[in-house]
């Protein structure tokens, strides 16, 4: 079928091409009655705007790119919901694309953000390597980035105060008397995992803990990973009270093998995570967990961009998030 234009439009309207034009851009040289009428006729003939011809006339295309490691993750999914609605509130839409963590996959997705000319784009980056396999793009188009994985550079981004939230986590479980916790989930290779576990093991030192740890071994977290984990962990002699995942994710996979094995959180472990996922509040979960606020850090991330896109800013900003605790039902009192 031919795409109906602007011409047809105002052929069977009776008018000129610019006053279709001019109905369709808002313009007041028109009366309201021709507008109407042009509007409805449009939506008869089932008119698309022509975006590429309108980008060029106005110099934007009203379209943001979103490039985010994983869409399968729980947390990332979540983001990314909140990015596309704090986009459209602005009037802007979303171009939403998978890294898969890979550093080659991550630089097309950038290449193809700005072929497509997008006005922007917000990026949660593969790793600390990010930085300098985009730095030659990064002066093409304004970019924000989410994470911490880039936070000693001259870019703008947001994230949450990592560190901070497993120092809270720790904090919590001693004072529900745990003196022997389990670090769940150690990642190398990323700068969040790293501030998560130096959170835990500061909280553990101020507290006179001694620090225990169970390594990811894979190169991300998942339920599935941290399921095999978990049943690797319980194989072995407990030496704990509680765990502090350092991920839902991975606390959801310690659950299962729990479960498995006959274990009851939390009467014969607590166990805590960190990012509080949507399916962490399921009535048959209720884990306690750290928040990252999802919601906060996606419209920082779209303000920051768009300050960046139509005030042309050449500087950056650092904006780093409180997380906070939500108690649920998986932690409890320490029992011998």
């Amino acid at each position: 079928m031919k795409n109906v234009t602007i011409k047809d439009i105002a052929k069977v309207a009776g008018v000129s091409y610019s006053t279709v034009s001019r109905a369709l851009s808002g313009s007041p040289e028109i009366s309201e009655d021709t507008r109407t009428k042009i509007l409805q006729l449009c939506k008869e003939m089932n008119y698309t705007a022509n975006s590429v011809a309108r980008a060029m006339v106005m110099k934007s295309t009203k379209l943001l790119g979103l490039i985010l490691t994983g869409v399968n993750n729980p947390f990332m999914s979540e983001l990314a919901y909140h990015v596309d609605r704090q986009a459209r509130a602005r009037g802007y839409n979303i171009i939403l694309c998978n890294s898969s963590r890979d550093l080659e996959q991550e630089r097309e997705l950038f290449e193809l953000m700005i072929s497509r000319q997008v006005d922007g784009v917000i990026l949660c980056p593969s790793g600390p390597e990010s930085y300098s396999s985009l730095q030659p793009y990064l002066s093409r188009i304004p970019t924000v980035f989410i994470g911490e994985n880039l936070r000693e550079v001259p870019e703008s981004y947001v994230s949450v105060d990592n560190f901070r939230g497993t120092y809270i986590g720790v904090e919590y479980l001693y004072q529900l008397g745990h003196r022997d916790i389990l670090y769940f989930g150690r990642r190398r290779g990323s700068t969040t995992h790293q501030l998560r576990a130096d959170g835990y093991t500061a909280a553990c030192h101020d507290l006179g803990l001694t620090p225990q740890y169970c390594n990811n071994t894979f190169s991300f977290t998942s339920i599935k990973y941290g399921y095999q984990l978990a049943r690797q962990v319980f194989a072995q002699e407990r030496h704990f009270s509680a765990i502090f995942a350092a991920t839902d994710t991975n606390a959801l996979g310690i659950m299962q093998a729990a479960e498995e094995l006959d274990i009851k959180i939390p009467a014969d472990i607590s166990l805590l995570g960190f990012d509080n996922i949507r399916d962490s509040g399921l009535p048959r979960i209720n884990l306690s967990t750290i928040e990252q606020p999802k919601k906060m850090l996606a419209s920082v991330a779209v303000d920051s961009l768009l300050d960046k896109i139509q005030c042309e800013l050449a500087g950056y900003t650092h904006r780093i998030l409180t997380p906070s605790l939500i108690e649920r039902s998986s932690c409890a009192p320490y029992r011998k």
